[in-house]
C-alpha cells in the first residue's frame, strides 16, 4: 500500500523526453493519466448558503512546508477526489470515487522560497478593451462569476473556477444556490444600426450578460482540508451552466513541470476589484512550485481569483500551436512563518489525478479523459 500512495501522487510522467537546441519549440507532453470513477452517490442536507465569499485565502503552510508534508495515502487521496455537487434547486449530493491506476512514473519539483507582495513593484497588468479583443479568443474565455471572482470557459457548457469562489471550506457562500456567470459583450447603442459609429480613439462600452449555474462541484479536498495543511492544493470547482455559452473555450491539460513552461512563464486573465468593469491580463515568471502548487508574483487583487492558468506550446499530434489551461489562479496567500507573515501569488496545478476527475466532470465518459 505504500508503494500505490507514492504512485497515486507521482504518477503519470510525460511519456516524450522535452528536447533542446535552437530549434526546440515548447511542446505538450503526452500523459496517460489515471482513471476516477464515481462509486456511490448520497443525498445530503440542503446547504445553508451563509457563508460570506472570500477573495482571499488563508493557509499556514507555504512552500518549504509542503514540500515536506507526507504523502497522503491511496484512501486520503480517494477521499480528497469524492466531491460534493449542488443544484440551482438547493439539493446536495456528495459522491464517493475509485481512482484505478493504469500508467506510473514520478516528477519532482524544483525549490527557492521567495517574500514579495500581491503588487510587485511596477504594476505589469493591461487592462484590455474593445470587443476586438475582449470578444475574441483567448480573452473571451474569461467570465465573472456572481460571486466576485473570475471563471474560464473550458466546454461548451462548464466554466472551471476556485473552489472558495462557492465555499469556504465549512459551508457554501451566499449567492452560490442562485449562481450566475457573466460574459462581456458590447452594449446597445441609441439609434438603432444607423448610429453605430464610434470615436475609434474610445473604447466601447461593454457589459455582463448572465446565465445561470444549473450545478456545481467542488472536491472534498478542498471542503475537508481547507483547516488545514493540504486545502489549498484543492482550490477548484467546476460548473455547468443551464444552457451553452456559444463561445470558443479553452481545453484543460496536464501541468508540466515548471521549467518545461515556455519561457517559464505562465498567463490569465481576471476581473481583478481594482479595476471595475475591466478585464485584466498578466503574464509573468513561475518562481517555485510544489506538485500540486505553482507560486509566481503575477500582479493581482482580489477578483482574479479562479482564473484559469494558461500557456501556449506545441501539439505535436496536431501540428499547431495550442493553449491549455493547466492551473486555477487561487490568489493571494498569506503564510504565518514562524510568526512572521509571508505572502504568496499561488496557482492550482491541474495534476494528472486532477485532469482525470475534471475531464470526468465535463465529459461523463472516462473514455474521452486518457491523454491529458
Amino acid at each position: 500500500m505504500a508503494a500505490l500512495s507514492t504512485l497515486i501522487l507521482l504518477l503519470c510522467a510525460a511519456k516524450d523526453v522535452m528536447p533542446s537546441g535552437p530549434h526546440w519549440k515548447p511542446t505538450w507532453p503526452s500523459y496517460r493519466v489515471p482513471v476516477i470513477l464515481p462509486q456511490s452517490t448520497l443525498n445530503l442536507d440542503k446547504p445553508q448558503f451563509d457563508a460570506e465569499a472570500r477573495l482571499e485565502v488563508v493557509s499556514p503552510c507555504g512552500p518549504a512546508c509542503h514540500k515536506s508534508s507526507p504523502l497522503p495515502t491511496y484512501e486520503e487521496v480517494k477521499n480528497y477526489l469524492s466531491y460534493e455537487t449542488l443544484y440551482a434547486n438547493g439539493s446536495l449530493t456528495e459522491t464517493e470515487v475509485g481512482i484505478y491506476i493504469l500508467s506510473s512514473g514520478g516528477e519532482g519539483s524544483r525549490g527557492r522560497s521567495r517574500t514579495k507582495r500581491q503588487i510587485y513593484g511596477y504594476d505589469s497588468r493591461f487592462s484590455i478593451f474593445g470587443k476586438d479583443f475582449l470578444l475574441n479568443y483567448p480573452f473571451s474565455t474569461s467570465v465573472k462569476l456572481s460571486t466576485g471572482c473570475t471563471g474560464t470557459l473550458v466546454a461548451e457548457k462548464h466554466v472551471l473556477t476556485a473552489a472558495h469562489c462557492i465555499h469556504d471550506g465549512k459551508s457554501y457562500v451566499k449567492g452560490a444556490q442562485k449562481l450566475r456567470v457573466g460574459f462581456l459583450k458590447p452594449k446597445q447603442k441609441d439609434g438603432g444600426k444607423g448610429s453605430n459609429t464610434t470615436n475609434s480613439a474610445m473604447p466601447e462600452k461593454m457589459k455582463f450578460q448572465w446565465i445561470r449555474v444549473k450545478r456545481t462541484h467542488v472536491p472534498k479536498g478542498w471542503i475537508k482540508g481547507n483547516a488545514n495543511d493540504i486545502g489549498m492544493d484543492y482550490d477548484y470547482a467546476l460548473l455547468e451552466l443551464k444552457k451553452p455559452h456559444k463561445r470558443k473555450f479553452m481545453k484543460i491539460g496536464v501541468s508540466p513541470p515548471a521549467r518545461h513552461l515556455p519561457g517559464g512563464r505562465i498567463h490569465f486573465s481576471g476581473y481583478d476589484n481594482d479595476r471595475p468593469g475591466n478585464l485584466v491580463y498578466r503574464f509573468c515568471d513561475v518562481k517555485d512550485e510544489t506538485y500540486d502548487l505553482l507560486y509566481q508574483q503575477c500582479d493581482a487583487q482580489p477578483g482574479a481569483s479562479g482564473s484559469g492558468v494558461y500557456v501556449r506550446m506545441w501539439k505535436r499530434q496536431n501540428h499547431k500551436w495550442e493553449r491549455k489551461i493547466i492551473g486555477i489562479f487561487s490568489g493571494h496567500q498569506w503564510v504565518d512563518m514562524n510568526g512572521t507573515p509571508q505572502d504568496f501569488n499561488v496557482a492550482v496545478r491541474i495534476t494528472p489525478l486532477k485532469y482525470a476527475q475534471i475531464c470526468y466532470w465535463i465529459k461523463g465518459n472516462y473514455l474521452d479523459c486518457r491523454e491529458g
